[in-house]
């Protein structure tokens, strides 16, 4: 994975893909080959290709360089806007499966933990969701401590974290992969006000969720 301040290659796929985007690609190609023995395995080998060309879509991983004091850390659409009753705000962002599923760290900082918290798999945009298997993440930044959490869904049952506690971020490096439709929740700190409104589309490590 190059740097932050590395070029990065215009066509890449996420870590943690491999176990499922090499089978979907080997399962293609032989169904393709097995065509040539019996025409009647053509509508087989088209399923298996369609489901390769999704698992390929699903497993972007594009590059991305925004500017900003806090980016988004997922791709999707505002969900919600929150106030918290500890004064800070939940911006809550709905990955649907079409969506990059790498998120992204909002600012740079040091992780001071990443805890895994297990949970139910109801659908992401729920708001029972909250109770989810998830990764919650907190940064100390230079706007203070930063909350981020990868909620996982009904289909998306693995989050992938790519990195751990104590390591230095710089803002836009990745923190890891959440497979198939989720949810990315960043708490603002007390005082911030987002820029971002509800229903409004996200690209991680670009879209500014604050002014500044």
């Amino acid at each position: 994975m190059p740097g932050p301040h590395e070029p990065e290659a215009r066509l890449a796929f996420a870590r943690g893909a491999g176990p499922w985007l090499v089978p979907g690609l080997v399962g293609a190609a032989g169904a393709v080959l097995l065509t040539r023995r019996s025409r009647y395995r053509v509508p087989v080998a088209a399923v298996a290709t369609a489901a390769a060309a999704g698992l390929t879509w699903f497993f972007r991983d594009p590059p991305r360089h925004g500017e900003g004091l806090l980016l988004s850390g997922a791709d999707g659409v505002v969900q919600s806007i929150t106030p918290w009753p500890d004064g800070r705000t939940r911006v809550a962002i709905f990955m649907s499966p079409l969506d990059v599923h790498v998120n992204r760290a909002p600012i740079a900082g040091k992780i001071l933990s990443v805890e895994h918290v297990p949970g139910g798999h109801v659908p992401a945009f729920n708001k029972e969701s909250d109770r989810n298997e998830r990764v919650v993440w907190r940064f100390d930044t230079e706007i203070g401590e930063l909350e981020c959490v990868q909620i996982a869904g009904t289909v998306a049952r693995r989050i992938v974290p790519y990195l751990d506690e104590g390591v230095t971020v710089e803002q836009g490096e990745r923190l890891g992969l959440i497979r198939f439709g989720s949810r990315f929740d960043t708490y603002l700190p007390p005082g911030v006000e987002p820029a971002v409104t509800v229903g409004q589309k996200t690209r991680a490590g670009e879209t500014r969720l604050v002014h500044g």
